[in-house]
């Protein structure tokens, strides 16, 4: 086997000669992040991590044997719980609220725990489950609950206030912690740490399996994958994942009906050289910086197309490549948030997410969860650098035959996002190949209408639907709570192209 180690060897070389003899100009901006050196690739991403001031901790969860205490039979345990600083109404008990909290054992790994929230729907259990997962690499779901479209939202006081415009008022919602060494997922074992979408993927398949043996009586209900940013990775695996234990008839049928990509990054290729375009279009850089800056995406195609033939090395040196082009914008816009650029970037995520981890961490809310003495952490670098081979690969592929078999495909985004910009997912949504793209392409871009007003502009044909969203960033749900609650409901009964106006939402909590 010694060929293909050659062969990465040789790859990661010529990315290095490439990137060193790269014009002046374009050296400017990769300046000491050239690939090379007996710490690669721990040290530079560590580094990379701390100037985009992606997160606020360096620990993972990997805990000493024994530190929480958990029952060493069941796969899956779970526990009814309310938050201790929730008002509730009165007579409404723990089994009336209908949320739950959880563990379940991956059954593929030396001793990893997978962390979960489930909240019934506010409205019906008839309703469809849906799970959403959070990207990162590497960040809890817990900053979708609380800050998106979670049940309800933290006050100033610490205090939880219901959410008008949580998702759990139009399905049974699912916020999961992963890949292992997320939020509260733990392991006793390093060697538990995921590195590519297979294994994410196929924990996740597992944790539904044992989640709806579980809860039988959701089993049936329709259901969705939604999530943002690098769940635009995650996501398409997951649902192929699905559908492949559905066809082969493995387990429990999982009614998959559609899955949803909110500012995510699906397809690196097309993706990043969508970057200094949408920059320029945004008055982010000037001409000279764009022309400047576009001299590294050959450099950075090169790369990607070696990742996609030739493994871990390449993949990893691809990352950093590629990455040049964005950190080269991000050198001259300052303190721009890049997940919208409308603001400035404050704090360790670019927004003040402070009281989750306070929140999170209080001894109380612990006990109430049954999650012990585990620390929560909000992003780990660790599982980012576990998935760096994983960053360049391309997961549009496997979406086709999903659309082909009738699974729908949304993608929306809010237009003021740099980071996974509106401009790059449009693009490869239209470039992508299936039998009906060329409808797709041709097809009207319509008014997305709630409440009378245009929330956005929508293209779709068949199973397929691209969402621009205004005056939003990289967190949709969180700034248009009220059009990304519609958005889900009109999208999980089919009526999405609809231009009519919201259903009247009247909160019920």
């Amino acid at each position: 086997m010694a060929k293909p180690k050659f062969l990465s060897l040789f790859s990661f070389s010529l990315l290095f000669l490439i990137t060193s003899s790269s014009s002046a100009a374009a050296s400017s901006i990769l300046d000491d992040r050239r690939l090379g050196g007996s710490s690669f690739p721990s040290l530079h991403a560590k580094k990379l991590i701390r100037e985009l001031n992606l997160f606020p901790k360096e620990e993972v969860n990997v805990v000493d044997e024994g530190r929480v205490s958990l029952p060493k039979g069941p796969k899956l345990v779970e526990k009814r719980f309310k938050f201790p600083n929730l008002a509730v109404p009165a007579g409404v008990s723990i089994e009336d609220l209908g949320h739950h909290a959880g563990y379940y054992k991956l059954v593929n790994s030396h001793d990893a725990r997978m962390f979960y929230f489930f909240f019934e729907s506010r409205n019906s259990k008839k309703d469809p489950v849906v799970i959403w997962l959070t990207g990162g690499p590497g960040c809890s779901s817990e900053l979708a609950l609380f800050y998106e479209n979670g049940p309800f939202t933290i006050a100033d006081n610490m205090s939880l206030v219901w959410n008008e415009y949580g998702w759990d008022k139009a399905s049974n919602l699912l916020y999961v912690d992963q890949p292992i060494g997320t939020g509260f997922s733990y392991s006793s074992d390093r060697r538990d740490i995921r590195h590519n979408e297979d294994e994410v993927s196929n924990d996740l398949y597992d944790f539904l399996q044992a989640f709806f043996a579980e809860h039988p009586e959701f089993a049936n209900n329709d259901f969705y994958i939604t999530g943002e940013s690098y769940a635009g990775h995650y996501i398409p695996a997951f649902a192929a994942r699905v559908h492949r234990g559905n066809k082969a008839k493995d387990g429990i049928h999982i009614k998959l009906k559609g899955f949803a990509i909110g500012n995510g990054l699906t397809d690196p290729a097309i993706q990043y050289k969508a970057y200094t375009d949408y920059a320029l279009d945004m008055g982010v850089i000037k001409k000279t910086d764009y022309d400047r800056i576009n001299k590294l995406i050959p450099v950075c195609e090169m790369a990607i197309k070696l990742c996609g033939t030739d493994g871990t090395i390449s993949c990893m040196a691809s990352y950093f490549v590629c990455n040049t082009i964005f950190s080269g914008i991000m050198a001259l816009a300052g303190d721009t948030n890049y997940y919208d650029i409308r603001k400035k970037c404050e704090g360790s995520l670019c927004y003040d997410f402070s009281n989750m981890e306070t929140l999170l961490n209080k001894k109380s809310v612990r006990d109430a969860l049954g999650v012990g003495d585990i620390d929560f952490v909000s992003c780990s670098p660790t599982v980012y650098q576990a998935m760096l081979v994983d960053w360049m690969r391309n997961l549009e592929v496997g979406i086709p035959a999903l659309l082909e078999d009738g699974i729908k495909l949304l993608v929306y985004a809010g237009e003021y996002d740099l980071i996974c910009n509106w401009l790059g997912n449009s693009r490869w949504v239209h470039a992508m190949e299936w039998s009906g793209k060329k409808e797709f392409v041709a097809s009207s871009e319509v008014p997305f209408v709630v409440d009378g007003a245009e929330a956005g502009i929508l293209k779709t044909h068949g199973p397929l639907g691209f969402l621009k969203v205004h005056d939003a960033g990289h967190m949709v749900p969180m700034d248009q709570p009220k059009a990304a609650l519609e958005m889900l409901k009109r999208w999980t009964k089919g009526t999405l192209a609809e231009a009519a106006d919201s259903e009247k939402l009247v909160a019920e909590m």
